[in-house]
């Protein structure tokens, strides 16, 4: 039997990237999830992945509650079947931006701390819960969540991507010391600047083109990782040979250095 991939946020950036790298590299099919903002982008994977002789199954809903959780795993199973998932890929990218305590048009509302926090870090925990629930997870399943160097950051409208990226880390040490007896692995990588809608977002204007000058000059390589690099891990870390990671970050950061980002982005202080 045909295993498969479920990747949330699979049709643009990172997610779009693990599908079709998956699907070549391990045989996976693949069951995304997206909120149906880039159409033709989602057709393109479609395309890429069906080109493959795999099956790819793109749902168009939101992902980032538990309510969404339950009727996709639901959806997933009456496509799937039992025991069929074998690498879940957590790539949501839902988050407000803003600051705690400005007391403007720019401090964060309630509203916006529970939405970025369910997206981004609590609908990990979520979907986890209703894989288990159906039997869904194949044996040695890989469940990843992504990261990146904000997690250490003081970039001033990313308070809440810090928070949720940290609330993150501890939901996968915890999800693996529960699953591991199971024979699952529960792992985050934490991958270095990479161009994508949400990081486009999150620097806008002359941020972004301070993004693009910056970053390579904060990495040892020079140049920022590429979407088919952090694609082409993820497929490693499905493999056997990375059996062994569990509960871990993984760095594939590129040893960006986030200090000297955040010095040479912003002189003065967020």
């Amino acid at each position: 039997m045909t295993q498969w991939a479920l990747i949330l946020g699979a049709s643009t950036g990172t997610g779009a990237a693990v599908a079709r790298v998956v699907a070549e590299r391990q045989g996976l099919n693949v069951f995304g999830v997206h909120r149906g903002h880039h159409p033709a982008e989602a057709v393109e994977v479609t395309r890429a992945v069906t080109a493959l002789g795999r099956r790819c199954v793109l749902r168009e809903a939101e992902a980032g509650t538990a309510d969404a959780a339950a009727k996709g795993a639901d959806a997933l199973l009456s496509v799937a079947g039992p025991q069929s998932v074998k690498l879940f890929v957590h790539s949501l990218a839902n988050a407000s931006l803003g600051r705690l305590a400005s007391c403007d048009d720019e401090q964060l509302l309630p509203a916006q701390f529970q939405k970025t926090f369910d997206s981004m870090a609590h609908s990990f925990v979520y979907w986890v819960q209703a894989l288990v629930a159906r039997d869904l997870l194949a044996p040695e399943a890989q469940l990843l969540g992504l990261s990146n160097p904000l997690v250490d950051s003081m970039v001033r409208n990313g308070a809440l991507i810090t928070a949720t990226k940290a609330a993150l880390e501890v939901y996968v040490r915890h999800l693996a010391f529960e699953l591991g007896p199971k024979g699952h692995r529960v792992n985050l990588l934490k991958f270095g600047g990479v161009l994508t809608t949400a990081s486009e977002r999150t620097f806008s204007g002359e941020s972004n083109e301070a993004l693009r000058s910056v970053l390579p000059r904060v990495i040892p390589a020079g140049r920022m990782v590429t979407l088919d690099e952090v694609a082409r891990f993820v497929a490693v870390l499905a493999g056997d040979d990375a059996r062994w990671f569990n509960g871990a970050t993984i760095d594939f950061t590129g040893a960006q250095s986030q200090s000297l980002f955040d010095a040479l982005l912003y002189p003065e202080r967020p």
